[in-house]
């Protein structure tokens, strides 16, 4: 049968807020539905297909390892997982890294191993992780409760216990809640989900230089801003620090699931055989697309040509002084444009023009594109904005 939004929607849960086209395809960094109608996408899948649609060595190097292994137990170490691990942790400049299957995931392995660290050099009582008001790390119980927006925590208590939460970029907020029984404070350069609110270098800094001088494990979650989002490896990347803890997932597999956390030295031993695991983790397959990922983004040329077309995207909403954009915010091509109307309404609007958008917040509305999207291609998504912010 020929399925539709209705036919789809009577199966699957309504968890999402979903927009009306049945997606069939995609080519570059164009999606199609099922009636061939063309969308130019700044969503990626939100963050997730970072080379865009159809790139042949990716698909190469997928499909010959499907047919070659799709899966192995953890208990065996294959060889697309043991290149990537040793490709990422170098360019990362981490010791270790464990793979998993998402974001959260990602983020409930780094909580784990904070604590356990803390447990083992410290003993009880000091398991306490601290976050930002605003921030999001997840939809599991324990990552739902490290989220800083409350509206994220209704209906699903009990929580984990052993997290309390920072205003972003007040270093006497943090003070005052770095208390003794804090093991680790986790932060995203950019909060994403939050409006696209970068943080301030001087607060980070800051704070990482505290952290360091009590052994309060500093962790970032790059899930959404990190592999080249900001036209950096790593959002934090911008603010001349370093993370003992790393989660990454979604532009890492561009299109497959894949989560991990990276660990500097002081951490490469802390977990034993039987601490963490993750069936899935490390799928030979996922794993010879994310060495593609790698290769194709993660270097010095591709860095410089994100971060410059984030600011070209930039420049061209902000010389337009439309009346509707309040701010435009973002590093490299992770962008935020708070709008005086309806985020919601800028994204049907613009859908109806044949450009994907999200939203983040109440007032934002997001970018973020494959990172292999072109000037041109940049420009013609930013004029239908603009269209529709000057007719909304």
């Amino acid at each position: 049968m020929s399925y539709d939004f209705n036919e789809a929607s009577s199966h699957i849960m309504n968890t999402y807020g979903r927009l009306d086209p049945l997606i069939t395809h995609g080519e570059g960094v164009y999606l199609y539905d099922k009636d061939n109608n063309k969308y130019l996408d700044f969503t990626s899948g939100i963050g997730v297909s970072s080379l865009g649609y159809g790139n042949e060595k990716w698909i190469e190097a997928t499909s010959n390892q499907l047919k070659t292994l799709a899966h192995a137990s953890n208990i065996f170490h294959t060889e697309p997982a043991a290149k990537v691990a040793k490709k990422l942790t170098e360019i990362a400049k981490m010791s270790k890294v464990f793979f998993g299957n998402s974001g959260a995931e990602a983020n409930e392995g780094a909580i784990k191993l904070a604590r356990k660290y803390s447990y083992e050099k410290y003993g009880e009582g000091r398991n306490t992780i601290l976050t930002l008001i605003q921030s999001f790390h997840g939809r599991t119980i324990t990552t739902l409760k490290a989220t800083g927006q409350e509206k994220f925590h209704k209906y699903f208590y009990p929580f984990t216990e052993g997290f309390n939460y920072v205003v972003a970029n007040d270093l006497d907020d943090f003070k005052s809640k770095l208390t003794n029984d804090v093991c680790a404070i986790m932060l995203e350069a950019i909060q994403g989900e939050g409006g696209v609110i970068p943080l301030n270098k001087d607060f980070v800094q800051a704070v990482v230089k505290i952290c360091n001088e009590k052994d309060v494990l500093v962790i970032f979650d790059e899930v959404q801003c990190g592999i080249a989002r900001t036209g950096k490896m790593f959002g934090y990347n911008n603010f001349d620090v370093e993370a003992d803890i790393v989660t990454v997932a979604k532009g890492l597999g561009a299109g497959l699931p894949i989560g991990g956390f990276l660990c500097s030295s002081k951490l490469e031993n802390v977990f034993k055989p039987g601490d963490h695991g993750s069936t899935f983790g490390g799928n030979p397959v996922v794993c010879a697309g994310a060495e593609v990922v790698l290769d194709e983004l993660c270097n010095e040329k591709s860095f410089n040509e994100i971060a410059e077309k984030g600011e070209y995207v930039k420049d061209l909403i902000l010389d337009a002084n439309n009346p509707n954009v309040l701010a435009v915010r973002g590093m490299g091509l992770m962008i935020g444009v708070k709008v005086e109307c309806s985020p919601k309404d800028v994204q049907i609007a613009a859908l109806k023009k044949g450009l994907l958008v999200l939203t983040a917040g109440s007032d934002t509305v997001r970018f973020l594109p494959p990172l292999v999207i072109s000037k041109d291609e940049l420009k013609s998504g930013v004029d239908i904005l603009l269209d529709v912010l000057s007719t909304i």
